[in-house]
This record gives structure tokens, C-alpha cells and sequence, in this order.
């Protein structure tokens, strides 16, 4: 079961907005190794575990990346919050700008949007958790 607080553990206050590092994080919101695919990653790489005790440890990973995919999306929200004109053509967040405005949307910061192709879950515990290093440590 979930408490829901409706605050984020940790406050994010942005100031001033600043659509190209806004441009840039948005990829560890919906990039290939982003929140998004590292919460989905182990919440889909559990039903595989053999070890109840690993299975719940994968759930509540896979729930702290959620977390973690909530304070990007606040990062990447505040960032762009009352864009000019100005800034979001000097900054080049025009592309992004045009399809979804000041919408968080996971994409990487390419512009690929997020897909279930860039995770990996294959059912083989030292095949899964290898995936699961290599993802984190392609975004330390």
C-alpha cells in the first residue's frame, strides 16, 4: 500500500526557466536509460526472480524510480514553465515546443520519443540484472 504526501521528497524550486537544460534532462525522464524505462525495467524483471525476498526488492526499486521520474518531470516542468517566444527559439527547444508546449513528455533528449524497445527483460535473472548495472551506470 501507498501514502501519497503530494509533496516530492525532495522539493524541486526553479527559479528562472531554461528551456535548453531543460532539452537535455528531458532525457533522463523518457531517454533509453531515463526513469521511466528503469521503473518499468524492474517492475517487469520481478516475475522472473526466483527469490521472493529479490522479487520484492526489484518492486520496490521499480517503485522508487517512479519517484525519481516524478522529481525530473517537476525539473523539467519548471524549466520550461512561462517560456517566451524568444527563449524557446534562442534555446531550440522549438522542435520539442511545437507537439507538446510545456507538456512533460518522455522522449530522449534526441527527440526519440520513450519506448518499451530500449529495456530489456528476458526472464534470465543474470541476464536482467546485468541489464539493470548497465542502464544505471550509462545515466551516473
Amino acid at each position: 500500500m501507498f501514502m501519497y504526501e503530494k509533496k516530492l521528497q525532495y522539493p524541486v524550486k526553479i527559479a528562472r526557466p531554461n528551456p535548453k537544460l531543460a532539452a537535455v534532462i528531458i532525457s533522463q525522464y523518457g531517454g533509453p536509460d531515463g526513469e521511466l524505462g528503469a521503473s518499468l525495467r524492474y517492475l517487469s524483471q520481478r516475475y522472473a526472480m526466483p527469490y521472493p525476498e529479490l522479487k520484492g526488492l526489484l518492486t520496490d526499486i521499480g517503485t522508487e524510480e517512479l519517484g525519481h521520474l516524478e522529481m525530473i518531470g517537476a525539473i523539467v516542468h519548471q524549466l520550461t514553465r512561462n517560456l517566451t517566444a524568444e527563449q524557446i527559439r534562442t534555446a531550440g527547444f522549438d522542435q520539442y515546443f511545437v507537439d507538446h508546449t510545456t507538456g512533460v513528455y518522455p522522449t530522449a533528449a534526441s527527440g526519440f520519443p520513450w519506448s518499451a524497445a530500449s529495456i530489456g527483460v528476458k526472464g534470465d535473472v543474470i541476464c536482467d540484472l546485468t541489464e539493470d548495472m548497465a542502464a544505471d551506470g550509462a545515466m551516473a
